[in-house]
């Protein structure tokens, strides 16, 4: 049975500050958190730290996180005078700290869900820094999901809300809702500001999700990055693409194979509309490679 609500006001003065984005993952603005879970809330006074078990839920704005358990960790707003809470103890387990608390960090663990109307991450295990505005996700089958593209990763996620920058590590991959893929040990995604963070008005409700979510402008990639295609596999120690020009550009030990056929050289641009890549050597440079008579479709092309 669900044993009522934890309420727990987080309205600091420096948030005011902070950059409303609209759909994405940021829990550091938005007003009071609201904690529910159905088995219970163990409160900690002496750590100052509130925990949600079974089904735990906590929201904040439009920011949803669900998870096995839930540990809120609050302290006394600077200033702040002391306040009684003998009320977080009653059946119930309503808190009035409306005035002298703030949350400063939450941990969820096991089943880890965050998601708002359009962006949604999953995971074993997060941490969110609400003074930094800065989740970190771990755990297995991590993945991160926004209306234009999805970004997985073997060991860690991290979403900086402040300078919208997302970051996968260990075999991390993004790929396209049609089907554009880029894979590197490290990859390193700046999403534009969403409409509602610009100079126009609010998007009126029904407007695309894309608009209001902040469409991904760049990605930056290291280690290992290999690029695919429709019909070409580009590899490369390092890589910049560009989602909106679809163009990708790829340096160091560069490999292109389409089929049977390779080049090798030491830059590469990637077009991944029409699925063609060109080695980019400086002048004078020598390009090597292996051309197989009777392939389908012309091979690797240079300059």
């Amino acid at each position: 049975m669900r044993l009522g609500l934890i309420l727990l006001a987080v309205c600091c003065l420096w948030l005011s500050a902070a950059p409303a984005w609209a759909q994405a993952i940021d829990l550091s603005h938005g007003g009071q958190i609201t904690v529910t879970a159905r088995g219970g809330f163990d409160w900690d006074q002496k750590a100052q730290t509130v925990t949600a078990h079974g089904d735990a839920q906590a929201v904040r704005g439009n920011v949803t996180v669900t998870a096995d358990r839930l540990v809120a960790f609050y302290r006394k707003k600077p200033g702040a005078a002391p306040k009684a809470t003998e009320a977080a103890s009653k059946p119930g387990g309503a808190i009035d700290d409306t005035g002298a608390n703030e949350i400063y960090r939450l941990e969820a663990f096991g089943h880890v869900h965050i998601f708002t109307a359009t962006d949604q991450a999953w995971g074993d295990h997060a941490v969110y820094d609400i003074d930094q505005a800065v989740l970190v996700l771990t755990g297995h089958a991590l993945r991160l999901t926004t209306p234009t593209d999805v970004l997985t990763a073997r060991d860690e996620m991290e979403y900086w809300s402040k300078t919208r920058m997302s970051v996968g590590r260990g075999d991390a991959t993004v790929t396209s809702n049609d089907g554009r893929r880029l894979r590197a040990d490290v990859l390193v995604g700046y999403s534009d500001a969403p409409d509602a963070d610009k100079a126009a008005p609010a998007p009126k409700p029904g407007t695309d999700a894309v608009a209001a979510s902040g469409k991904l402008r760049k990605v930056d990639a290291f280690g290992d990055v290999v690029v695919r295609t429709r019909t070409e596999t580009v590899t490369g120690d390092r890589g910049v693409y560009v989602p909106a020009s679809g163009i990708a550009r790829i340096v160091g030990n560069v490999h292109i194979t389409r089929g049977q056929n390779q080049l090798n050289g030491a830059a590469a641009i990637v077009n991944m509309h029409t699925g063609l890549a060109t080695m980019t050597e400086a002048p004078g440079a020598r390009v090597r490679g292996l051309i197989v008579p009777g392939e389908n479709g012309s091979g690797p092309t240079k300059p």
